[in-house]
């Protein structure tokens, strides 16, 4: 990480574990803020417009998971929710409100690092010159590659603005949600296995937790379903992983 500073806020009650990830995110070249409850945290992320922000769930005054919606609505930052709970409810929950990842307590710094150096490998706020770097397949109108508006159907794209529309009508996605359609549709007729999403997406330093994609598949699938009030223009190949679906399958005219 190079250029401008890159800000991490951690959210933590615990001392001992806000110092490590303080520390550890410090060693990263992070310049960190952290709180000890939800509202500090709020306030502070508010204030400094942080790249990265950490979240225990088992928060003093607001849920973490409810902290993570709040900061989804107003900021683009990667979110990774930490938590002493092992319960599969609370995983989903928090990535299905937007958050980029989840680890268990106990973790180790290195595991840490590793996701956070993958995370900041994807480009948080891309301009044209690494648009076509960060989405190689995409594919314009026209059918040449480049780094304008991907359409696929009443399916818009645009690469650089980060923005969506199905049939002229924005759909607010999370950055990993749009990270994952632009992969799709720079090869709408591609079945994607869900390892592979996985290493274009999170990196090659994800390891192999497929069930990240199938979370943020399913909140892609149901925002861009409900802005066509009809079917999903996202097809599961059986077995193997996700399509982008054909435009004369999802819209009649």
């Amino acid at each position: 990480m190079s250029g401008t500073p890159t800000v991490g806020v951690v959210v933590e009650d615990d001392d001992d574990i806000r110092e490590l990830i303080a520390t550890t995110l410090t060693m990263k070249g992070l310049t960190v803020h952290t709180a000890a409850t939800g509202r500090e945290g709020l306030e502070l992320i508010g204030a400094t417009n942080p790249d990265l922000v950490t979240l225990d769930i088992g928060l003093p005054d607001l849920d973490g998971i409810e902290v993570c919606r709040q900061v989804r609505a107003v900021s683009d930052a990667y979110i990774v929710l930490i938590s002493g709970r092992t319960d599969e409810v609370d995983r989903l929950m928090g990535l299905e409100t937007g958050a980029d990842d989840y680890l268990t307590k106990p973790f180790s710094p290195r595991e840490l690092q590793a996701r956070v150096t993958a995370m900041f490998r994807r480009p948080r706020r891309p301009t044209a010159w690494t648009t076509r770097a960060a989405y190689p397949d995409a594919q314009t109108a026209d059918g040449a590659a480049g780094d304008g508006v991907v359409v696929l159907g009443k399916l818009a794209v645009d690469l650089e603005s980060r923005s969506v529309t199905v049939d002229e009508t924005d759909v607010e996605l999370t950055r990993t949600e749009f990270e994952l359609l632009a992969v799709m549709v720079g090869a709408p007729r591609r079945v994607w296995a869900r390892d592979v999403l996985l290493r274009r997406v999170w990196g090659e330093d994800w390891g192999t937790d497929e069930h990240l994609v199938e979370v943020h598949v399913g909140n892609l699938r149901r925002k861009l379903g409900g802005a066509t009030g009809s079917a999903s223009l996202i097809r599961t190949v059986r077995g193997v992983g996700y399509r982008m679906e054909e435009p004369s399958a999802v819209w009649a005219d």
